[in-house]
């Protein structure tokens, strides 16, 4: 009876996964800032540390619940690899339940060998990404207008790039270069901000290597980028983080404020650098209550027409 109760078990984890489609960024051949070197997709222990084809693994809400928005979350892991399960495919799932449709997003990693630039490849990306899900919007029943952005750590960072640096480095001659891919929304979850004074040693130098120049540096500290272009943003940081200061957090809110843009920042007294869907200690599990009320107030979570 053991044996077949394992059995169903197996089988049921296999068709949850196979639930997931993975739905690469590029065409073959077309993936731009590459070498053409063949690397193969590493992982081990709900890391990632290697991504040859990089894609977005999408989870969708039922049709009943459907609100008609969606999200790009980018998982952590100070640009040196990705924590695809708890910041990644469980907030997806969370997602799922408050009725927005979640894709998360597996980009390449600055230290690939295959790159020409290195800061440039996860910008690229996440780019693509916000454009193929504009692209399939009408098929999936998603408001184009309703695509926000969600990042963790070093994917707070990247999510922020998103929001704030213009630059489009996703061309590559095909009809989704015409959607537009500013995010609509902003969730930042202890995000790295800062690449000065302030910034997480680790991050900074694996995304623009050990000897990067003032003015990138400049570029890639986000507070310094925050314009009219910005979409409002979600913060959640933790006043006991000893990996990535919430004085990070205080710095883009600021600029956020500066350039009004309606914006929530939530400083909690712990939790330090591992603020998670659930089993936070104190007032930091209410995270996902604030954040879900904030989605209301944006009026992302307006039954679908």
């Amino acid at each position: 009876m053991k044996a077949i109760a394992i059995t169903l078990f197996l089988a049921l984890a296999c068709v949850v996964t196979k639930a997931q489609e993975f739905i690469p960024l590029w065409p073959k051949s077309r993936m731009p800032n590459t070498k053409g070197i063949n690397v193969k997709d590493s992982a081990s222990n709900e890391r990632i540390y290697q991504v040859g084809t990089p894609g977005i693994y999408a989870f969708f809400t039922s049709k009943q619940e459907n609100k008609g928005a969606a999200v790009l979350i980018i998982p952590g892991g100070g640009y040196s690899r990705l924590a695809y399960n708890i910041s990644g495919y469980q907030l997806a799932k969370w997602f799922n339940t408050i009725g927005i449709n979640a894709f998360v997003l597996i980009h390449r990693l600055p230290h690939s060998p295959d790159l020409r630039e290195r800061e440039k490849a996860p910008l690229q990306d996440a780019e693509r990404a916000i454009r193929l899900i504009r692209s399939q919007a009408e098929e999936w029943k998603i408001n184009i207008h309703k695509i926000g952005v969600m990042g963790s750590s070093a994917g707070g960072h990247l999510a922020a790039t998103l929001g704030t640096i213009k630059d489009n480095y996703a061309n590559i001659g095909d009809e989704i270069d015409n959607y537009n891919y500013r995010p609509d929304f902003m969730i930042l979850i202890s995000p790295v901000i800062d690449m000065g004074a302030n910034a997480h040693k680790g991050s900074r130098e694996n995304l623009l290597g050990p000897n990067p120049s003032a003015a990138m540096i400049e570029k890639y500290s986000l507070h310094k980028q925050v314009s009219n272009y910005t979409p409002p943003a979600f913060i959640a940081h933790a006043f006991n983080d000893k990996t990535v200061s919430p004085k990070n957090s205080l710095m883009f809110y600021e600029a956020l404020l500066a350039n009004n843009i309606p914006s929530s920042l939530h400083v909690f007294n712990q939790g330090g650098h591992a603020i998670a869907l659930r089993n936070n200690p104190g007032s930091t599990n209410l995270w996902t209550t604030v954040c879900e009320q904030w989605l209301e107030e944006l009026k992302i979570l307006e039954t679908l027409k």
